[in-house]
C-alpha cells in the first residue's frame, strides 16, 4: 500500500487544553536565558504535525498497481481511521514518504486517541525496509535529513505533484472550502510515491 495524508490543526473543541498546554511551555521557555516565546497561533498551527491533538482530513492510497483512492472525513476522523485499517489489514507492506516518522506514526497515535483498534501491528524499528519503506530514508540510506519528495521525484525526472498546492497551504485550502483541490494534491503524492519507489527498487 503506497500513501500519503493531509493532515489539519487541532479542532476548535480541544482549544481549551491546548491553551492550557501552551501556557505551561511558556512558563517553562521563560525561566530559560533565551526562551523564545511562542504565540498561541502558532503554537497551535503546529499540532498539524502532531497525532496528539492534529487530525487527518484526508488518507489517499494505492494498493499494489490500483488507481489512487482517498479517504477523506471533514467531521468524522474515526470514520476514516476505521476505514483505512479495514483496507490495510491484508497489506503486507506500506510505503511512503517520511512514512515512519509521520505518515504511520500520526496514523497509530489518532487511532490510539479514538479507540479505534488497527488491523495490523506494525514495527517501527529503524534501518529496514520492511513493513514499511520508507523513501526519504532508503534515498539517504539513513544517514539523516530531510529530503522533499519534490526533490527526489525532479532527479529522477517525474512531474512535481506540488503543482498549484504543497503540504503549507493544506491549512489555508482547508480554510477556503478547497477540500477537492487538497484530496487530489493528496492523490498525486501518492502515485509519484509510487513511481520513486518502483525506480529505487529498480522495479
Amino acid at each position: 500500500m503506497y500513501l500519503d495524508l493531509e493532515t489539519l490543526p487541532a479542532p476548535e473543541d480541544k482549544h481549551a487544553v491546548l491553551k492550557y498546554l501552551h501556557a505551561k511551555r511558556q512558563a517553562k521557555k521563560a525561566k530559560k536565558e533565551n526562551g523564545e516565546p511562542v504565540d498561541f497561533e502558532h503554537f497551535l498551527l503546529g499540532t498539524s504535525f502532531d497525532g496528539s491533538f492534529g487530525r487527518i482530513l484526508v488518507c489517499a492510497y494505492a494498493i499494489d498497481d490500483n488507481p489512487v483512492e482517498a479517504l477523506c472525513e471533514v467531521e468524522d476522523e474515526s470514520k476514516l481511521l476505521a476505514d483505512f485499517w479495514a483496507k490495510a489489514s491484508d497489506v503486507d507492506l506500506f510505503v511512503g514518504h517520511n512514512i515512519i516518522d509521520f505518515d504511520m506514526r500520526f496514523i497509530y497515535q489518532r487511532s490510539m486517541v479514538h479507540g479505534v483498534k488497527p488491523t495490523r501491528n506494525l514495527t517501527f524499528a529503524r534501518y529496514r525496509d520492511n513493513p514499511m519503506y520508507d523513501t526519504m530514508r532508503e534515498w539517504s540510506h539513513w544517514a539523516g535529513g530531510s529530503i522533499g519528495l519534490e526533490h527526489i521525484a525532479l532527479a529522477m525526472g517525474f512531474p512535481t505533484p506540488k503543482d498549484g498546492i504543497d503540504g503549507s497551504q493544506v491549512y489555508d485550502f482547508f480554510k477556503r472550502g478547497k477540500i477537492d483541490e487538497i484530496v487530489k494534491y493528496c492523490m498525486r503524492d501518492v502515485e509519484t510515491t509510487r513511481s520513486i519507489y518502483k525506480r529505487m527498487t529498480f522495479t
